[in-house]
């Protein structure tokens, strides 16, 4: 595997220089995942991807929204990567790792600016989003994400391209989402140890809205829920932009704890119960169904636990609807406008358990729907369900954008300052300013 330990200086550089693939990682409490896409993936017709890649294993060393184990995360690191370049027949030195560890959230910066007599140009564009970087303080955060909202001249919102329109400002507000400055340090410290180059962070629901969304999905309003096994997160979205990150500590894998707690099984059984049996929903006949799971502890005499499966829903269905009741009120106290005919999008391992869809339906009174990488058609069936969303979403990023204000190194090294702006070089407008507003907006 490139990168990794007994490699030469001379193999690393070679590995290096070959033809650039894009490795994605996906990093939960639940499993770890890798999708691995090499430049003939991109397809520009239909703007879709094929993945050349494609593994996951079981996590480790992942617990309550952090690293808790630095050795056996990296280990199931590697072992997920490793498994991906075989498939894909191409070694990768680097990731962008997906995840919602690290208590992320977003933050808004705003910036006007003064505008001349002559109409907006791509030199007006520059300054505004100069200022606005200029604003970004966060103490003990790390930015992983700048991305436009939208622009407005004169007070008026909803402007997507304010070139050549007149007026006395120019507005623009920015998105800035951003994770614990601790957490981000112990994944590019886990990234090392398992010798691959941290090569951007990415929130999971975000990259999962850009595999799961259509086009009229995010320019109407839409919340794409990413369930999984550690964390819940939710991306909003509403005119093309992204609008407001939610995240709570709260998954599957609390699930499978209520159910080991409540029927005094092991974990193991428990997780069986909730992948074979589970719902959050009642079913009928589930009083007269019987279950059987093992018993906790290591005595060969106990016999199994035997419980009737209405008592699994009894246990499930609370914490789920605990945890999307959270997260409606969190959503709700944000202050964030979702349009009343915005649907939800539930991505994540932990959205396939039965019932979880209608249970969401009840909580936040509008339409739910399951969803799926869907620019990514040829994915084999084992890793094209809602749980790889996000891993498909990095490697879509990537194809097609959209691009960020700051590269992903900047954010990584905290560098970021207005010069980081698109700018103006012997009179001549450089075309950054026109291409970061063409890509976003």
């Amino acid at each position: 595997m490139a990168g990794r330990k007994g490699e030469t200086a001379g193999e690393a550089s070679r590995v290096a220089n070959r033809a650039p693939v894009v490795a994605a990682l996906d990093l939960g409490q639940a499993k770890v995942a890798c999708f691995i896409m090499k430049p003939e993936g991109v397809r520009h017709a239909d703007r879709t991807i094929r993945v050349a890649g494609a593994s996951h294993v079981q996590s480790k060393g992942v617990k309550g929204g952090a690293i808790v184990n630095m050795d056996e995360a990296a280990q199931a690191i590697g072992h997920a990567v490793e498994r991906a370049e075989r498939a894909a027949g191409s070694p990768v030195s680097g990731v962008v790792v997906t995840t919602a560890i690290g208590q992320m959230a977003s933050h808004r910066v705003q910036a006007r600016v003064s505008l001349g007599a002559n109409p907006v140009g791509d030199a007006d564009l520059a300054r505004a989003i100069g200022m606005a970087l200029a604003q970004i303080r966060l103490p003990n955060r790390r930015p992983i994400h700048v991305l436009p909202i939208g622009w407005s001249v004169d007070g008026a919102r909803g402007v997507h391209d304010p070139r050549s329109m007149r007026g006395g400002s120019l507005g623009l507000d920015l998105l800035v989402v951003s994770m614990a400055e601790s957490a981000f340090n112990s994944l590019s410290h886990c990234l090392e140890l398992a010798h691959l180059d941290l090569q951007g962070v990415a929130a999971a629901p975000v990259v999962s809205s850009l595999a799961a969304l259509e086009d009229d999905e995010m320019d109407l309003g839409c919340v794409c829920i990413d369930m999984g096994g550690g964390s819940t997160s939710a991306a909003v979205w509403g005119g093309r932009s992204l609008l407001h990150i939610e995240s709570l500590n709260v998954g599957g894998d609390h699930v499978t704890s209520d159910i080991a707690r409540g029927l005094s099984t092991s974990r193991a059984g428990a997780e069986r119960l909730k992948t074979l049996h589970g719902s959050a929903m009642a079913s009928p006949n589930e009083d007269r169904e019987m279950l059987e799971a093992p018993p906790r502890g290591e005595d060969a005499s106990a016999g199994p636990v035997i419980v009737p499966r209405s008592m699994l829903k009894t246990v499930i269905a609370p914490r789920v609807e605990e945890t999307l009741e959270l997260l409606r009120d969190r959503l709700r106290n944000a202050g964030v406008a979702v349009d009343p005919g915005a649907g939800i999008v539930l991505t994540g391992g932990a959205s396939q358990l039965n019932g979880v869809r209608e249970l969401a339906v009840r909580v936040f009174d509008r339409p739910v729907r399951l969803g799926k990488p869907q620019r990514a058609p040829h994915l084999a069936d084992a890793a094209s369900g809602p749980a790889f969303c996000s891993a498909a979403g990095v490697l879509l990023r990537a194809a097609y954008g959209p691009r960020e204000a700051v590269s992903a190194r900047k954010l990584m090294s905290r560098q970021i300052t207005a010069a980081d702006a698109p700018r103006v070089h012997r009179g001549n407008v450089v075309a950054r300013a026109a291409g970061w507003l063409r890509d976003n907006l």
